[in-house]
């Protein structure tokens, strides 16, 4: 009879030992969202941030195209450009290290009981 693996169930069988490898996966990403480095500790809300102003540049730039829309889609040209000209790799690496994170964080207030 085939065992199941981890991805196979909702929760992991502590008595198998499967937990504790959860755990070890998490555990640099743990380290690093407890650490006192100012570096480490506002990367991820820089990046929001970042994500916030692109946003709210839509504001101005949909207000630019009415008056002006050779220069809003010269804008948006230039921007698509740049962010096609980072690698694949880079993406891919972003999304795994954020999602990561992110189920980290949520799986530790979850087991600790915090809601916030």
């Amino acid at each position: 009879m085939k065992r199941p693996g981890i991805g196979d169930k909702v929760t992991p069988d502590p008595q198998a030992g499967e937990l504790d490898e959860i755990k070890a996966q998490l555990s640099a990403i743990m380290v690093e969202a407890g650490s006192s480095d100012p570096w480490t500790s506002r990367a991820r809300p820089a990046f929001l941030y970042v994500i916030y102003a692109l946003l709210l540049l839509c504001v101005p730039m949909g207000v630019l195209s009415a008056f002006k829309p050779d220069t809003a889609q010269a804008i948006a040209a230039g921007a698509k450009m740049w962010l096609e000209a980072l690698p694949e790799g880079l993406y891919q690496l972003f999304a795994i290290g954020y999602l990561g994170y992110s189920g980290a964080r949520s799986f530790d207030k979850w087991r600790s009981g915090r809601n916030g």
